[in-house]
């Protein structure tokens, strides 16, 4: 038989009303009683109908992860986090895919028309896109962003990305490296200039002078860091480190070296950025930056359920990142 709200109330000792307080996490409740009715929860196995706590509550007690990026390990990390801080709120999750041309207003629309979220994470690059955040404050949807480019008057959470590809950049340098290759991410994230901005200070600081023949253009795929490999090995005087702005194009680079009959990292060392499971399962496995983007993900979704029920709350936190130094990069080789 399924446990009721009226029976967690009555183990407890409490109306059904403290028990919706204490389940919705509002303020105002005492710890002890907090911790007598999640102490009846446990003890019974309730689990909340969503479908009665919306017709009580007005909301539809989910929240949407809208997307539109190209890197599936980046997209399963943060849906992870989100799946975590839903879970512990009694919050559903829905995936919207939303494209980026003329109607990706449209899918925004259709999301509301057919499943009515309470807010919406958005990711880059649709944590940047003017019509979709135009949209949203229009209908008066709470919304939080990871990494925007602009963070004035957001919520949600970022990372100091240009330093953290200094340190990478410092490293190869004490490694040796003076021809430092670099593909870039897609042009519309945030990500693809504040990578690429650590990369040129990252030279800089060292004194080496800036070849705009080592960067191409990558597209954060793997399609796109093969693409970017070929470009940048059939130089007539290759790169001896090739820095990819993200690990499933770095795992490309990968892929076209060991083609080529090239040794990583003994003939070219290889980096990227992310620190998602593709750079653990692949042979070399990879130098790279951790980026917490599964926590990222958690994060964001607590400043946006924290928005959804106070229109005051929600803050734009800062993570912290870590240089990862793997198998894919050493000592360059003498030729």
């Amino acid at each position: 038989m399924r446990i009721r709200i009226e029976d967690v109330a009555a183990a407890a000792g409490v109306s059904m009303k403290t028990v919706s307080r204490v389940l919705n996490n509002e303020p105002n409740v005492r710890e002890e009683m907090r911790e007598r009715v999640m102490q009846a929860v446990t003890e019974l196995q309730y689990k909340p109908n969503p479908s009665a706590r919306s017709l009580a509550g007005q909301r539809s007690y989910s929240v949407a992860l809208a997307y539109n990026n190209p890197s599936r390990n980046y997209m399963m990390e943060v849906q992870n986090g989100m799946l975590e801080a839903c879970h512990a709120s009694n919050y559903n999750l829905f995936l919207a895919a939303v494209s980026l041309g003329r109607e990706r207003v449209a899918d925004i629309q259709g999301l509301f028309r057919n499943f009515g979220p309470d807010g919406v994470l958005l990711i880059p690059p649709l944590t940047d896109d003017k019509l979709i955040i135009d949209e949203l404050e229009k209908m008066g949807v709470p919304f939080a962003c990871i990494a925007p480019k602009n963070a004035a008057g957001r919520i949600g959470v970022a990372m100091d990305e240009t330093t953290a590809v200094l340190e990478l950049m410092a490293k190869l340098v004490e490694l040796g490296h003076t021809r430092i290759g670099h593909i870039k991410g897609a042009a519309a994230h945030g990500a693809c200039r504040w990578r690429f901005d650590g990369y040129r200070k990252g030279l800089q600081n060292a004194g080496i002078e800036f070849d705009p023949e080592l960067v191409v253009q990558g597209a954060f795929s793997f399609e796109s860091g093969c693409a970017g490999a070929q470009e940048l090995l059939d130089l007539r005087k290759p790169p001896t480190a090739i820095f990819a702005a993200n690990d499933d194009m770095a795992a490309g680079v990968i892929r076209v070296a060991r083609e080529r009959g090239l040794n990583v990292p003994g003939d070219l060392s290889v980096c990227g950025f992310d620190d998602t499971p593709i750079s653990r399962h692949i042979y070399p496995s990879l130098t790279t930056i951790r980026q917490p983007t599964s926590e990222m993900g958690r994060l964001a979704t607590l400043e946006l359920l924290a928005r959804i029920k106070s229109p005051e709350a929600g803050r734009m936190l800062r993570v912290d990142h870590a240089l990862v130094m793997r198998e894919s990069t050493q000592a360059p080789s003498r030729r």
